[in-house]
């Protein structure tokens, strides 16, 4: 029952939005319409030169409105149809409304809220002077901190409370330290994948890669994070990837759609929370495996940032299984499919490209070759624009401020709860150019400056994790990784053949 939820959980996150077009050759120009640094605050100056405007929208009647959202949320729309129907309906792209969870088994959740799908309001989530972010990752909901060993991890904490900025230098740090180490256990763990992936295309066909792909993210992020080896511990060897899939599924269950066995799925999956002690077990053998495999890194926590054991441990783990194992397993089947898919010679290109800056040889990929591979760049930068590992951004209101869209001022209050749906934000077509479609070379030369307006990390691509923001500690990695992944297929590969779920074919390089 656990493993069948789990999987159920994890095959719905991954159910992004897809590009509404074939993959296109052609740049994106910079939108004409000028726009506010996303990571400066509105000025009174800007929201001065617009129209006031009342937040339209409305929450309705007390449990009849939220249950009306939930049930268009969950079932009969989705996420995507939800907000795009509601900017439509009210023709603003900041309006309110309700998002789970809600009543009835959640009574002191709140579920209303102001959207936000444009990507100048959508700025105003990374704002620190006048937003906070406690306890509102996932919304008003926060899962049992029974989850992280009954600590509040430093993706709960606001910025403004003390220990915020201990846990995040010391994420900082961690990320520095594993530079060391990162490429080389990447592409040793990489190439083990694909080995595993042609072993199966050869006896079977095809390749359902997610499982040896989650295989090799978390051998690989242990090592690399943690500087932990999963072998030394064949228990957390076995089912490391299934414990953090059944972690990961039964906190989030309350606030993810399902789309299967209507109204089951809102009876029983959405209806309740699931309590940590269904997981506690694989919580602490990952706890054990990380006191006794990553000791330096414990001590690091320790000795020079202040921490516990279990704070460091507990936030580790976060860390781990939160942000990098389920941020990468969102992601990377995306980019995958959407390369293995391609049908315009996207492929060749890329190949080309690599060949030319690294050559055939794992030794020439570095941080520093991605620097002259633009075209593999921003292809993992349309990827994260059109398929956001993270769908929704949660903040709330520091203080009484002026919300600035493209068109319109909107008053926001002291403890209103801000909600942007980031696939739409980065649909913007004030921003972007054809923007649901999907163009490789979007952000190549000139290009580059829509970087500005790439959020998907909480906060923009062009932005650095600092202690006094919420921006992912590991941004840089992420891009960068994924980049690498990219170039090594193409190293080893002149192309392969699938999508998102299999890979049917590979045709090794000459």
């Amino acid at each position: 029952m656990a493993m069948a939820t789990a999987t159920m959980i994890m095959s719905r996150m991954m159910n992004m939005p897809p590009s509404s077009s074939t993959p296109s050759s052609s740049s994106s120009p910079l939108a004409t319409q000028s726009l506010s640094t996303p990571s400066s605050p509105s000025s009174s100056r800007q929201a001065s030169s617009l129209p006031l405007r009342t937040i339209p929208g409305s929450y309705g009647w007390p449990m009849v409105g939220p249950i009306s959202d939930r049930l268009d949320y969950f079932w009969f729309q989705g996420p995507d149809t939800f907000f795009r129907s509601r900017m439509e309906k009210h023709k603003s792209t900041v309006f309110r409304t309700n998002v789970p969870p809600s009543f009835p088994f959640f009574l002191r959740v709140n579920p209303n809220v102001i959207a936000i799908v444009d990507c100048k309001s959508f700025a105003h989530l990374f704002d620190m002077e006048i937003v906070e972010k406690k306890d509102v990752l996932v919304g008003d909901f926060m899962p049992s901190v029974g989850y992280t060993g009954n600590t509040r991890v430093c993706a709960y904490l606001d910025t403004s409370e003390p220990k915020h900025a201990q846990l995040k230098n010391f994420s900082l740090d961690i990320m520095k330290r594993s530079s060391k180490v990162w490429v080389a256990e990447l592409q040793a763990n990489l190439d083990k994948f694909f080995d595993t992936v042609e072993s199966e295309i050869s006896t079977n066909g095809s390749s359902s890669f997610f499982s040896h792909l989650q295989t090799f993210l978390f051998y690989f992020l242990s090592k690399s994070l943690l500087g932990a080896d999963p072998v030394l511990d064949p228990a957390v060897a076995n089912s490391g990837p299934l414990t953090i899939n059944l972690w990961l599924g039964l906190q989030l269950l309350p606030t993810v759609p399902v789309l299967a066995f209507q109204p089951l799925v809102e009876i029983f999956l959405h209806s309740y929370t699931y309590p940590s002690a269904l997981v506690s077990g694989g919580y602490q053998k990952l706890y054990s495996f990380i006191e006794q495999h990553g000791k330096e890194v414990v001590q690091r926590g320790e000795q020079e940032f202040g921490l516990s054991a279990s704070d460091s441990i507990n936030n580790m783990i976060f860390t781990l299984g939160f942000n990098a194992f389920g941020g990468f397993s969102l992601f990377l089947p995306t980019l995958i499919g959407i390369i293995a898919s391609d049908k315009t010679g996207l492929q060749a290109r890329l190949r080309d490209e690599v060949k030319q800056v690294c050559g055939s040889s794992s030794s020439g990929l570095s941080f520093d070759s991605l620097k002259d591979m633009e075209l593999v760049n921003s292809v993992v930068y349309e990827t994260l624009r059109m398929n956001p590992p993270v769908q929704l951004q949660y903040a709330r209101a520091r203080k009484d401020f002026q919300l600035v869209s493209h068109d319109s001022a909107f008053d926001i209050k002291k403890g209103e709860l801000l909600c942007g749906y980031q696939p739409l934000a980065m649909r913007d077509s004030n921003v972007f150019d054809e923007p649901e479609s999907f163009k490789p070379d979007r952000f190549v030369g000139k290009g580059k400056e829509l970087l500005n307006y790439l959020f998907w990390s909480n906060g923009p691509q062009t932005g650095s994790p600092t202690e006094s923001n919420k921006q992912c500690a590991g941004k840089d990695f992420v891009t960068m990784s994924a980049s690498l992944i990219v170039a090594r297929i193409f190293q080893r590969y002149d192309s392969i053949s699938g999508d998102s779920g299999k890979i049917t074919a590979v045709e090794k390089a000459n």
